[in-house]
């Protein structure tokens, strides 16, 4: 049983050593360890620091691909170096790297397919109002979107078994955590969650420039999300939203025209038409939006199968995207 911790990193040269420093060496039911550090993009000395502090696998991407292409990529990476469970930290050292045995245990049981950090401690005291507030509303949506019961659905210390580590498609480029939960969820894997504890935060996220940018991305995150994995109920709630209002206004002016109609009621009727022809507009997309959806999910199983036939044939390191190179340590 290989278990294979990847580490994506984006101008970590000066945390990365003491990151590395708290993996564990040995976990019980493991039979060897490795660890794959994803440098994207970087323009520091991250991939020669991974490489000095003795790490087995470096992964170079040739630019700054985002969070969500660097775990990606990651993923791709430990399968075809045999993993058959991946561990997914953060360089900043967030999570406390002693909680990996607890965050495998589900896996090594047989009893999940998912496993979650839900954190707790002094990372988490640390978050502003907004991220917390941002953290369940994220949380809300993947439990209503994808029936699971995580309590914190965008923490990214997550451990995978080899399939569900193949069955992930991501297609956000701003982050993986909350489309990777839907998908799973509707793919019918099981995920679950264990408690595991925070260090204090080192440096400030490099996800976000701000605040606001971390809300308008994130809540564009999940309205596109949503929309992907839930398209009939999406595009059904927002049609019903405008045909509704705009049936009762149209009801509202027939019924007071015999009174006479005062200019701004025609303005009105205006409305009424356009929010109505806009929410027809939004119940017929729900349907076809709903066949895409059909035709994703074949393609998906697809591009599993592919996976595994690829993955199975290559075990000796090699990466094959064109914009990124696997390096071993000596």
């Amino acid at each position: 049983m290989k278990l294979v911790i990847q580490i994506p990193c984006l101008n970590e040269e000066q945390v990365l050593p003491a990151v590395l420093r708290e993996l564990p060496a040995r976990i019980p039911g493991i039979e060897s360890i490795e660890i794959l550090v994803v440098d994207d993009g970087s323009s520091d000395g991250t991939a020669a620091t991974a490489r000095a502090c003795g790490v087995h696998h470096v992964v170079r991407l040739g630019q700054h691909k985002g969070l969500a292409r660097a775990f990606s990529v990651g993923v791709d990476a430990a399968l075809r170096v045999g993993a058959d469970i991946i561990v997914n930290t953060d360089a900043d050292n967030q999570y406390d790297s002693q909680d990996i045995p607890a965050l495998i245990a589900p896996i090594l049981a047989g009893e999940a397919d998912i496993v979650v950090g839900a954190r707790y401690g002094a990372g988490v005291e640390s978050f502003s109002s907004i991220k917390r507030w941002l953290q369940r509303v994220g949380s809300w949506v993947v439990r209503h979107a994808s029936n699971t019961r995580i309590p914190d659905a965008t923490s990214g210390f997550r451990a995978y078994s080899r399939d569900a580590a193949m069955r992930i498609v991501v297609f956000s480029d701003f982050t993986y955590t909350l489309e990777t939960l839907i998908h799973a969820g509707h793919r019918g894997l099981r995920i679950t969650h264990t408690d595991v504890r925070t260090n204090p935060v080192l440096r400030p996220s490099r996800l976000f420039n701000g605040v606001t940018t971390y809300i308008l991305r994130s809540t564009a995150t999940i309205v596109r999300i949503y929309a992907m994995y839930q398209p009939f109920r999406f595009f059904w709630l927002l049609g019903l939203a405008l045909v509704l209002p705009a049936t009762a206004l149209f009801i509202w002016l027939l019924v007071r025209a015999d009174g006479g109609w005062h200019p701004r009621d025609y303005v009105l009727l205006a409305l009424s038409c356009v929010a109505g022809v806009a929410g027809f507009q939004a119940l017929v997309a729900g349907i076809v939006a709903d066949l895409i959806a059909g035709n994703r999910r074949l393609t998906e199983d697809v591009l599993f199968r592919l996976k595994r036939l690829d993955t199975s044939s290559d075990v000796n390191g090699r990466d094959t995207h064109k914009d990124a190179q696997v390096l071993r340590s000596s």
